[in-house]
């Protein structure tokens, strides 16, 4: 996000982009003001800034989602941990079935 905001260092007065359509499709288009920006906040809101605001804010989120991802890793490495430990049971149940049933079944022939 914040790489594409550095528009100004470029002093064209028609920045070509790629307009982001449907989160998939992107379609050429010319930025004829490279002072001001619209700015995606999230929920369908568009804010016009600066392009300086806008690398404040991109930087400002960035820093926001870091300490976020940061807060919650030690609980997915737990949470990570809970899976692997049930899933080693799960595979050792699954070895004792299946040796059962082959002893059974040798038991009957």
């Amino acid at each position: 996000m914040a790489q594409s905001v550095n528009i100004t260092e470029l002093n064209l007065p028609q920045l070509e982009m790629l307009k982001n359509q449907l989160d998939q499709m992107y379609v050429p288009g010319k930025l004829h003001d490279v002072e001001h920006v619209l700015i995606d906040v999230g929920t369908g809101y568009y804010v016009e800034k600066t392009a300086e605001d806008a690398k404040d804010f991109f930087k400002r989120k960035i820093d926001f989602l870091t300490k976020q991802m940061e807060k919650i890793q030690p609980a997915l490495q737990e949470k990570h941990a809970m899976k692997q430990a049930v899933m080693e049971m799960m595979s050792q149940k699954i070895q004792q079935l299946t040796a059962l049933g082959a002893a059974q079944a040798a038991a009957k022939a």
